[in-house]
């Protein structure tokens, strides 16, 4: 079993406010809804890595429009390459946990459904 990554917190000292950045299932399924392809953030950076900070609102801060989210970019500088990464890689775990069973023991594990091929 893999090594959960951590959510990003980012805390704006100005109002106090903590942000909690993350994706679930749902965050995803937003995500991919508006188009946006996680393989393209590096290739368009100027687009997309403002884009992947806005989605990583959604799983704990739905009502972040994204006019707030580019401030608090704004505010913060820009993305460090370190952040866009874990960005990333909280996104591509949300994309495959619960999603893809390793092995078929562990589907038989799974005592709430039943499968046959």
């Amino acid at each position: 079993m893999e090594e959960r990554i951590e959510p990003i917190r980012i805390t704006d000292k100005d109002n106090g406010e903590t942000y909690v950045l993350d994706f679930s299932r749902e965050s995803v399924r937003f995500v991919e809804a508006q188009n946006f392809k996680i393989e393209e953030t590096f290739d368009f950076p100027n687009t997309n890595i403002p884009k992947l900070f806005f989605y990583a609102f959604r799983m704990h801060h739905k009502k972040m429009a994204k006019n707030q989210t580019d401030a608090l970019l704004d505010k913060m500088g820009g993305l460090t390459g370190k952040i866009a990464e874990r960005l990333v890689l909280l996104y591509q775990q949300a994309t495959t946990s619960n999603n893809i069973i390793q092995d078929d023991e562990d589907l038989e594990k799974n005592s709430h459904v039943t499968v046959e091929l």
